[in-house]
């Protein structure tokens, strides 16, 4: 299960997404969160599905290895999915049965919803799959930079980052580790209800979480006896360049933009 997940780890490769500047993939990635929300028809989330597809082409991983890291976010999104057909109450009545109704604008919404979710998931991911996590971190200090001057620790913000970013792959790995050892325990975690599944999943969440205090003890002792200081005193191996390609992206996305918000008229 938690050894499928992709989500916080880097993928090394020499595609063209891979070499863009840290800050463009970061920019883009949040921006996409946002311009997802301009498409409103079917139009709008077939190009947006396109420019995912080709984004993730791109990075030369193949759309396979987004799926399957994905499929375990799978439940999540259709918990999500089942609210809004649950809670939308407007539109022609489907299905009515004691305190249950279903209507077309809840199957409508929570289809919408659904397609969202995914879409911002996956392109989410191509940022950690092709981005080194202390390239994040530059590059997410980089952007803050503006803010030094209202207070904000920029530089401590970037490292609780880079760090967060390193510890999701390790935490995934250790719960899949508890979770076979508790397998070879007799614990099931596939079988029975709902509540009988999350149930099974408490004694996982312990050990997690012993374990992970654990590692930030550690982390702590060892960059305190290597004297780590932070802030602007500190230099930097790799120094973020802005080339061409990110430019040549940047345009692409602002094109994108604006033909996903062209199609709000379409229909």
């Amino acid at each position: 299960m938690f050894s499928n997940m992709i989500i916080g780890r880097y993928m090394p490769g020499n595609s063209w997404i891979h070499r863009l500047d840290a800050r463009t993939k970061l920019v883009l990635s949040i921006a996409f969160i946002f311009v997802i929300f301009f498409a409103n028809n079917v139009i709008g989330y077939v190009i947006a599905t396109l420019f995912t597809l080709f984004a993730i082409m791109l990075t030369g991983l193949g759309v396979g290895v987004f799926i399957r890291g994905v499929r375990p976010l799978i439940l999540l999104m259709l918990i999500t999915t089942l609210l809004q057909l649950f809670f939308v109450q407007t539109g022609d009545v489907l299905v009515h049965w004691w305190f249950i109704k279903i209507t077309t604008d809840g199957v409508i919404n929570s289809i919408v919803v659904f397609v969202r979710f995914m879409l911002i998931i996956m392109f989410s991911t191509i940022l950690t799959l092709t981005t080194q996590p202390l390239a994040v971190a530059d590059g997410m200090e980089s952007l803050l930079k503006p803010f030094k001057k209202l207070g904000l620790p920029v530089s401590e913000l970037a490292l609780m980052l880079s760090i967060a970013l390193r510890f999701v792959p390790t935490l995934m790995d250790e719960a899949q580790s508890i979770m076979n050892a508790q397998r070879a325990r007799g614990v099931r975690f596939n079988e029975g209800g709902l509540m009988t599944r999350i149930k099974s999943f408490v004694p996982l969440l312990i050990p997690l979480f012993v374990n992970a205090i654990k590692r930030a003890i550690e982390l702590g002792d060892a960059m305190e006896a290597r004297g780590y200081r932070g802030g602007d005193q500190r230099t930097k191996y790799r120094v973020l360049t802005w080339h061409m390609q990110d430019t040549i992206a940047v345009i692409g996305f602002i094109i994108f933009t604006v033909v996903l918000i062209a199609t709000r008229w379409m229909m």
